[in-house]
Formats: structure tokens, sequence, C-alpha cells
């Protein structure tokens, strides 16, 4: 079953994030991984309050590829260029 790592981010370093980005990029093909949406455009809710600036929507052919992808050792350094450079919640769902 198809699975989503969807990524609501909050940048505090905006070179630093730049340089997580093109480390994490690389990462995705080995595990099927594909960007279905990675952008800071304009983001509008519905309710609630969301202090989110930049949302990322990864599609994987299945959940285990995508946390084979997320405890890979290229993402993890990819985690550690992160750093402090935002606030990120990564949370992995499966879809139809």
């Amino acid at each position: 079953m198809t699975a989503y790592v969807i990524a609501q981010v909050k940048v505090h370093e905006p070179e630093q994030y730049k340089r997580y980005q093109a480390a994490t990029s690389p990462t995705l093909a080995a595990y099927g991984g594909e960007f279905l949406v990675r952008g800071g455009g304009e983001i509008k809710h519905f309710g609630g309050t969301w202090d989110v600036e930049r949302i990322a929507v990864i599609r994987f052919p299945s959940r285990e590829q995508a946390e084979a992808w997320y405890h890979s050792p290229e993402y993890q350094e990819a985690l550690r260029i992160r750093g402090d450079a935002s606030t990120t919640v990564l949370t992995v769902v499966d879809g139809a």
C-alpha cells in the first residue's frame, strides 16, 4: 500500500535549511520516494492554529520503504545537516 511522508516545517536558519534540502533529494530514489509537494508557497488552512511555513509530501510505494528511507544512513546524515535549521514534524500515513 502506498505511503506518504508529510513534513510540516518552520524554518529558522534558511541557508542551513537549503543544505538540508540538497542533501535530502538524492536519498529518496533508492526507496522509491518521490516529492509530490515541496515548497513554501502560499499555505491556507481552514481551521485551528498552525504555524507552518513549508509543507512537503513524499510518496513511497509502501510504509516499509518510507520507514527504511527515514532510518537510512543517507537520510540520517541529512537530518544532522538540518540541525537547528527548522522545527519539523514528519508524519507517515498509509494511502490508497
